[in-house]
């Protein structure tokens, strides 16, 4: 097992994700105490937090900087995010509990999944499909940060629409990760 040293941690990549985990707070505090007035700002800032994921993972392939914690650390950051943020909106209902409940749930099984399968020697590679959720995610929860009407365009609705196309890849993406995990424990 690789040993973690200060050039490990201290890569470029790793902090940008670990800028991503300590913009959490702000963008909570924000959604929670800012108002109607500063909600496109807070979307805004929901999607640029969202979008580093996209800078540090190019950084850590492209300079060859990619780490086991930046491995560690970058989905758990996606996920903090992520779910936090779909959380703090059910409060105002701008989400249905429901939906956040089953996202939820499938984050912390397939994370468990994969740390099991870990421990066993084994890595469960993000999918594809698992992919396209997280994009549907952001853009979802962005549009309902934000909330209002927005150039004609009722971004609740679409939000709630990319809500519903996210629920339906976190299961099917969960279930296929399941899938993937007994194929290689029992071959």
């Amino acid at each position: 097992m690789e040993k973690l040293n200060r050039e490990q941690i201290m890569t470029l990549p790793n902090g940008v994700t670990i800028l991503r985990v300590l913009a959490i707070p702000i963008i909570l505090s924000m959604i929670f105490y800012s108002g109607q007035d500063y909600r496109l700002l807070t979307g805004l800032l929901f999607l640029l937090v969202a979008s580093t994921d996209m800078i540090d993972g190019y950084l850590a392939r492209r300079y060859s900087l990619t780490t086991t914690l930046g491995k560690f650390l970058d989905p758990l950051a996606d996920k903090l995010l992520i779910v936090t943020s779909m959380i703090a909106l059910v409060p105002g209902r701008d989400v249905p509990v429901g939906i956040v409940i089953v996202i939820v749930g499938r984050e912390i099984a397939v994370t468990g999944l994969r740390g099991i399968a870990v421990s066993q020697g084994m890595v469960i590679a993000a999918s594809t499909l698992g992919k396209y959720k997280t994009v549907f995610e952001v853009v979802a929860v962005t549009c309902l940060i934000v909330g209002k009407e927005f150039l004609g365009i009722n971004l609740h609705q679409v939000g709630m629409g990319l809500f519903w196309i996210a629920l339906l890849l976190a299961v099917i993406s969960g279930i296929e990760y399941f899938k993937r995990f007994l194929k290689a424990v029992i071959i």
